[in-house]
């Protein structure tokens, strides 16, 4: 039986939050990544809602979600709170956390400022934004340009991507691992580009990037000798960019105290390319966790 999806907007913590709610038992929020929204968890929230509630919802600054104006608003600190209070306005005090891009890193950082409320913690495809940032290579910069594209003073970048939104998102989403268009659902690329063909949105997603450096590098900084101590699964795809120029797990495991890691077939968007590998990796992990 399909489960009814509940669809809302959620008025918490200064900001609109626009979730979906799906299934029964211990909540799981699912968080997304640049350039998409919560349409990007489609197929893995219904496989996840046979046996727990899924929360999906969109950042601030992205999809249906409120765009603040300035650049401290986009912190993962502050997109962070957000979906603490989200979760508790929707009753899940306690919850398990995934994230994908920046929302992993998003999730990261939930875990750093309100351990009470993460039951466990899955990360997929990236490396800590600090290590990212502070021993940066050339390669990886060549792969990851767009982290300094998008922090450049506005209107600069604003103004080139909103020439052809689509071009520039879509050779996005086809970089980082070799993606073709025909590994997303229509549905949910018809939500990506009605997302980022708004010009608020734009100017919020390079703000994400411009407070990565300018804001969220020195709380990273302050934060580099704590551990997450709940259960915690990194994920990244086999084949991005990511798995080419790190050893993913190493990057972790001074920072998650109770780590395991899995490959999922594909680049940086095997979640689109692969949900249903994707939906049986954390289920397995889930699974074997204490009841909340």
């Amino acid at each position: 039986m399909t489960p009814q999806i509940e669809t809302g907007t959620a008025e918490v913590n200064g900001q609109s939050i626009a979730y979906t709610r799906q299934g029964s038992g211990p909540a799981v929020l699912l968080l997304h990544g640049f350039p998409q929204t919560k349409a990007m968890w489609r197929e893995v929230a219904l496989a996840l809602s046979q046996a727990f509630t899924i929360v999906t919802a969109d950042l601030r600054g992205y999809g249906d979600s409120s765009k603040p104006e300035c650049v401290e608003a986009m912190s993962f600190r502050n997109m962070g709170a957000d979906q603490v209070a989200l979760m508790r306005w929707l009753g899940h005090s306690r919850f398990h956390l995934v994230g994908h891009d920046r929302g992993a890193r998003t999730a990261h950082r939930i875990a750093l400022d309100s351990p009470e409320a993460v039951a466990s913690l899955t990360l997929m495809d990236i490396i800590p934004t600090h290590l990212l940032l502070s021993e940066l290579r050339q390669e990886v910069a060549r792969a990851y340009y767009h982290w300094f594209f998008l922090a450049q003073p506005a209107p600069f970048p604003e103004g080139m991507i909103a020439a052809n939104p689509d071009g520039y998102f879509e050779s996005c989403l086809l970089g980082w691992g070799g993606a073709t268009l025909e590994d997303f659902p229509p549905e949910a690329l018809s939500a990506y580009r009605k997302s980022w063909r708004n010009p608020a949105c734009i100017h919020t997603m390079c703000n994400d990037y411009r407070a990565a450096i300018d804001v969220d590098f020195a709380l990273d900084a302050a934060d580099l000798n704590r551990q997450v101590t709940c259960p915690a699964l990194v994920l990244y795809g086999a084949t991005g960019a990511m798995a080419k120029h790190y050893d993913v797990e190493a990057t972790w495991a001074p920072r998650l105290a109770d780590m395991r890691a899995a490959t999922i077939p594909g680049g940086h968007f095997f979640v689109d390319e692969h949900p249903d590998k994707t939906a049986e990796a954390l289920l397995a992990f889930l699974k074997e966790l204490p009841a909340l």
